[in-house]
């Protein structure tokens, strides 16, 4: 096919009647992806699609509008091959995790998509940014636990990007409801998608042709239309997103055999003992070389699926209520019905659905060069606008970190750290392997030395403060004075009513939670 081009000049008469966005096209069915341009400020509107090309000039918007639906909605239907699928037929659902029990006590009071990261962004907004990335903007994210920040995260960063072209973004919150199928909260992955199956008949999914089933706690980029494009490509009913992983971690995962033709033949979760060796690649898949192979000996799941909307709706049909996972009942009943794929990804993944998982891949943010980049000019990751000032930073020493908007920092001393938005470290203060969420608000110096006359402890890092390998959550105040390093060594400790646990010897501390001065941890 011909390259398609929708090149959109415009005045500022009708720049936000028409959204500043457009559907751009590249040159070959294989490489086609959706993406929004921006319009530039001009008085022509040139668009050339196939070979063909027209101009309109100083029109109306109301005639602008009618072109530029027209260029987006009709002419690549008519244009483009069959095979290349359509975002606006493509439903995405974040599943926002159980109780979050291996991100605990992070999750004490968030759903796992909701908890910080990088310093000032939440998990969610890893998938979610790559589905409107993707071009994909009917996105819904299910939870049952503590769903209230992430309903107001998402409504106050994705609404406007979602509601552009038709799309949305909603939480969709467990719930208990009249009937036998209503009695119960989600018992795993795939019942969660059941019991909220009514959405297809909503009118807005009348032409959702493929379900995109995304975890809700991992860090990653993706296009997510290429692998749709690879489903389709292949006439799957079901594609897995796949990666090569050492044998270090592949019980860990749901690990899958493949053919040579990329066919799953077989699928098990979280394998062991003879059943792990069993799931060994061959290479006539991967073709690794030898020295790879024995590097990768496994292909992994990473929780990431396409469904035909059919092949989905045939699959709890055929399937009892007990079948409620999509890794320990779904896909290995599936692989022998139905045709399943394997996509493999190329590019950075990481789950960091437990602790040690999550504090190591932020951390290694600080690295130079990262294995991840939040920031990509093409696909940016978005969050919601905080509007914070610069953050200020006084006679302090800083070593392979990132400190967030907002900050204030006095004559301390950080390493190896992320310092999320609003945090106030003070002088002498020394901050080494250490993750910090940062504050919801500011207090202001009269607040702050009013708290400190009366012996109370502000929000932040307190004078002369050593803090080592630790994860702080929002809001915390660390007195002066305090050490927190486990000199001991400590694996596992739970003292909530001091304001701390211990996971994986790493030291957390609690939200809102109060470190009075000169305590050791």
């Amino acid at each position: 096919m011909d390259a398609g081009i929708v090149s959109l000049k415009a005045n500022d008469a009708w720049l936000s009647h028409a959204r500043r966005s457009a559907l751009c096209a590249s040159s070959t069915r294989k490489q086609l992806r959706s993406q929004r341009v921006p319009f530039k400020n001009n008085n022509t509107f040139r668009c050339k699609i196939a070979g063909f090309e027209s101009s309109v000039a100083s029109s109306p918007p109301a005639e602008i509008d009618h072109q530029i639906q027209k260029i987006s909605e009709a002419s690549f239907s008519v244009l483009l091959s069959p095979n290349v699928p359509d975002p606006k037929n493509v439903a995405a659902f974040i599943l926002g995790g159980g109780t979050g029990a291996h991100l605990f006590p992070l999750t004490n009071t968030r759903a796992v998509p909701a908890v910080p990261i990088a310093g000032g962004y939440k998990i969610v907004d890893v998938p979610m940014s790559n589905c409107i990335n993707s071009g994909i903007n009917k996105i819904y994210i299910l939870t049952q636990f503590n769903s209230t920040s992430l309903n107001r995260h998402i409504s106050r960063t994705f609404g406007d990007v979602a509601n552009f072209g038709g799309g949305f973004a909603e939480v969709l919150a467990a719930t208990q409801s009249p009937g036998e199928t209503g009695m119960n909260w989600f018992q795993g992955t795939a019942d969660a998608i059941r019991q909220f199956a009514w959405v297809f008949d909503d009118r807005r999914n009348q032409h959702i042709e493929h379900v995109l089933i995304l975890s809700g706690d991992q860090l990653y980029r993706m296009n997510y239309m290429e692998l749709i494009e690879k489903h389709v490509e292949t006439g799957a009913d079901i594609t897995i997103s796949c990666i090569p992983v050492d044998a270090s971690r592949a019980s860990d995962y749901g690990l899958v055999r493949v053919d040579k033709n990329g066919r799953i033949t077989e699928f098990q979760e979280k394998p062991r003992g003879d059943d792990l060796e069993a799931m060994k690649d061959d290479g006539s898949f991967l073709r690794l070389s030898h020295q790879d192979t024995n590097k990768y000996p496994y292909i992994a799941s990473m929780g990431i699926y396409v469904f035909n909307r059919k092949a989905l709706q045939r699959q709890f049909m055929m399937r009892d209520g007990r079948a409620n996972d999509f890794g320990q009942h779904i896909l290995p009943f599936a692989v022998n019905y139905f045709n399943v794929q394997a996509y493999m990804f190329q590019d950075y993944w990481e789950d960091i659905g437990t602790l040690q998982a999550f504090y190591n891949a932020n951390l290694a943010l600080t690295e130079q060069p990262p294995k991840f980049q939040f920031y990509d000019q093409r696909k940016p990751m978005y969050t919601s606008p905080r509007y914070l000032p610069p953050t200020k930073i006084d006679k302090s020493k800083m070593r392979s970190s990132i400190i967030s908007h907002g900050c204030f920092l006095y004559k301390c001393d950080i390493e190896r750290s992320i310092i999320g938005v609003r945090s106030r470290i003070s002088a002498g203060a020394e901050i080494k392997n250490t993750l910090m969420f940062g504050a919801n608000t500011y207090e202001t110096d009269e607040q702050i030395a009013s708290l400190l006359e009366k012996g109370m402890v502000p929000i932040g890092v307190g004078q002369n403060t050593k803090i080592r390998n630790c994860i702080i959550d929002t809001n915390a105040r660390i007195g002066q004075n305090v050490v927190i390093a486990n000199k001991d060594g400590v694996e596992e400790a739970d003292r909530s009513s001091e304001g701390f646990y211990i996971r994986s010897g790493i030291t957390i501390i609690l939200r809102n939670a109060t470190i009075k001065d000169g305590t050791v941890i």
